[in-house]
């Protein structure tokens, strides 16, 4: 079985709803997932954007959301999935808005592709203190047992 990532809001490189982005209400996008593998501990979730500040001229990339730890029995996660609405044991890291949530696309200029990675791992992972993704990504090297993605896109209006 192979781990999939899909999500009611958009489809395979659609474009992401305004509602879940800065110029909306600015809440995560529904996602649910199968495929996880019988010998998974834990999911982690990455949402980054590497088309900053402009697709044109790329220059950095830019994390939405960090979340680690989910349970690998959970199947997916609400539409505006808050800390309380998370599963149980699910940790977040620091996204670059400075904040342990989600935050919406919002890009200046330009279409930009929204990457939503999820990792299923060997292990569950000690407690990072909110990590950055790459501190989550230092500490699931060597644990990733597979890993799917769904793109999304978003040009501001």
């Amino acid at each position: 079985m192979t781990l999939t990532l899909t999500s009611q809001a958009f489809q395979q490189n659609g474009e992401i709803p305004a509602q879940h982005t800065c110029e909306g209400a600015d809440v995560s996008p529904p996602l649910a997932w199968s495929g996880v593998p019988a010998n998974a501990k834990s999911l982690a979730l990455i949402v980054d954007d590497p088309d900053a500040p402009d697709p044109a001229a790329p220059r950095m990339t830019w994390v939405h959301w960090v979340l680690y730890n989910i349970p690998p029995t959970a199947t997916g996660l609400p539409e505006a999935a808050t800390a309380q609405a998370l599963p149980g044991g699910t940790l977040a890291g620091t996204n670059d808005f400075k904040r342990a949530a989600y935050g919406g696309p919002c890009p200046p200029v330009g279409r930009h592709r929204y990457f939503h990675k999820l990792y299923a791992l060997d292990t569950v992972l000690p407690d990072l203190k909110s990590p950055s993704k790459a501190a989550l990504e230092k500490a699931m090297k060597g644990h990733v047992l597979t890993h799917t993605e769904l793109i999304g896109t978003y040009q501001k209006r």
